[in-house]
């Protein structure tokens, strides 16, 4: 890794963390009594352990000029790394949270180990620790193959990598000493969303400068999603998290917001988190691998841009869609249901247009766990949509807010869809990378996707029937006018749901483990024959293989 940096870049990095450690001192410092001084120590410990191994290389030979003819795939091979070990933790951490809504007692007596605190651990490893590393790690692979050109640079690639990884350790660590905004997907206190900030906009300036160098006169549209991705969620943070400390040395801060107005500003963000983090950026991701692992090209480009515009445009204007029958004027309200059941348009464009790609592949669906994997996340995708759209409008959300039928609804599309597509991209990308036919183990795939499956359908069909059972149990009144069921006989006809909601995460989670290990023998086969000298040199930028997906 630091044999690939020039003198000048082992510089930067060094400075880089000398005011990183510098900042985590001056935390600890301030903050002695508070948890910002445990973050404190964290940023420390992760300047001074980088510090360490960028200063063991220091002194190696500068890298050969060819390489700016080669790509660069190093920050590529560790983001993989890096997500497949999030998604084992995320995922652990969310069946233990679903297993304590059957068995409260297994918080064993622990303020860290209660459902508040282990939630948004689950929400933030698997959202941004695997989708987030997962969108670096492949965006950067894409942003270069269709661009024809070398990422700018070697030293802020491995700043964004590395320095986002920070930012989900210190958010992962915070919930469990109980730091938080007590917002959804944006629990992280003022600290780490500046950090955040830094590393995005550097982000956003790999991704411009690389475009600015391109070879490739055509930007293709995988770059579309994966800008509007990096772009809208900058602005999303920055707007969403406006927010006063109580002092330097304090973790507490409280937002610019109050009332109608935060629950407004934080489901504007909490909505487009999904649309841009969660479909934009994997969109980009489908629209590469799909085709490029089917060898057919798209079905239609001119669909894939219209759809392009047509999510940009009406997913901004959804998120109230979260805030039917609450203080929030009715126009607003009407607003986001409209927007929602607009949005169904682009998005099956989407969908349907990937499936469509198959076309003249099906018997490589058939065949292929990994093709299979992103054939079923377009499925997926389609079906979370709709489902979506189905649930902004008012009546229908009468009876779905606030019950588990939601809860369903997100996990059709982060296990259906968002867990499916960056599986099916890391498998086709893997043997790519470590310069492997293939991967290790195909049965393992095969495998892997069978138990993704079924814990998906598991997992989503409990929380159907209990939603539903929910909002029904909810608003059952008797004769003389009043509920028929208690919240706790409600509770009491959830747990058969609970204890199969946690059985197919369960079984989500060993196809992650199967994954890890089928990931780790691939590497580790090609280290192997490395060392004995058969490994191939890199892929120049002018190689036939370097072209756009489905060319």
């Amino acid at each position: 890794m630091v044999s690939q940096l020039t003198t000048s870049e082992r510089q930067y990095a060094l400075v880089t963390l000398l005011l990183l450690g510098l900042g985590g001192l001056a935390m600890a410092a301030m903050g002695r009594g508070d948890p910002i001084a445990v973050h404190g120590y964290i940023v420390l410990l992760f300047a001074i352990g980088l510090s360490f191994v960028v200063m063991a290389g220091y002194y190696a030979p500068e890298p050969d000029k060819e390489r700016l003819s080669r790509y660069y795939d190093d920050p590529t091979r560790v983001g993989i790394v890096l997500s497949i070990a999030w998604a084992v933790v995320g995922m652990f951490v969310g069946v233990w949270v679903a297993a304590l809504l059957a068995w409260p007692d297994l918080t064993f007596d622990q303020a860290w180990a209660s459902f508040g605190r282990l939630r948004p651990v689950h929400t933030s490893g698997v959202i941004f620790g695997f989708g987030g590393n997962a969108l670096i790690a492949t965006s950067f692979h894409v942003l270069q193959r269709t661009t024809r050109a070398r990422l700018p640079g070697q030293f802020a690639p491995w700043f964004v990598l590395l320095g986002y990884n920070l930012f989900c350790v210190v958010a992962a660590s915070g919930y469990l000493i109980g730091v938080t905004q007590s917002k959804e997907y944006a629990e992280p206190e003022w600290y780490a969303d500046i950090w955040l900030v830094v590393v995005w906009v550097t982000y956003f300036l790999i991704y411009l400068r690389t475009l600015a160098r391109r070879k490739e006169p055509h930007i293709y549209v995988a770059n579309w999603y994966y800008m509007a991705f990096i772009l809208v969620v900058a602005m999303l943070h920055i707007v969403n998290n406006i927010a006063v400390p109580i002092s330097w040395g304090s973790a507490k801060s409280y937002s610019v917001y109050s009332g109608v107005q935060d629950a407004m500003v934080q489901w504007w963000y909490g909505h487009n988190a999904v649309a841009f983090f969660l479909t934009a950026g994997f969109l980009g991701m489908m629209y590469y691998y799909m085709p490029k692992r089917a060898g057919r090209p798209i079905f239609s480009y001119r669909l894939s841009i219209i759809s392009f515009w047509g999510i940009t445009f009406f997913y901004m204007w959804a998120g109230s869609h979260h805030l039917h029958y609450t203080a929030l004027p009715q126009w607003v309200q009407t607003l986001g249901m409209t927007f929602s059941v607009m949005l169904l348009v682009p998005s099956w464009a989407s969908a349907g247009n990937a499936l469509a790609t198959l076309n003249g592949a099906w018997h490589k669906v058939r065949d292929d766990a990994t093709l299979r994997f992103m054939m079923v996340a377009a499925v997926f995708y389609g079906l979370s949509t709709f489902e979506g759209s189905f649930m902004a409008i008012r009546p229908v959300n009468s009876l779905s807010h606030y019950t588990d039928w939601t809860v369903g609804h997100v996990h059709a599309g982060a296990l259906g869809w968002v867990a499916m597509i960056t599986f099916g991209s890391i498998y086709a990308l893997v043997p790519w990378m470590w310069k492997r036919e293939a991967m290790y183990s195909p049965k393992l795939i095969e495998v892997h996707f069978w138990l993704a499956l079924s814990g998906t359908i598991v997992y989503v069909f409990a929380m159907w029937n209990s939603g539903i059972i929910q909002g029904l149990m909810w608003r059952t009144y008797n004769e003389s006018g009043s509920l028929t069921y208690s919240f706790i006989d409600s509770l009491v006809a959830m747990h058969p749901y609970y204890i199969a909601r946690a059985f197919g995460g369960l079984l989500f989670l060993l196809g992650a483990i199967v994954a890890a290990y089928n990931v780790w023998m691939t590497i580790r086969q090609s280290k192997l024959e490395a060392a004995q000298g058969k490994e191939d040199a890199d892929i120049p930028l002018f190689a036939r293989d370097a072209v756009q997906a489905g060319e």
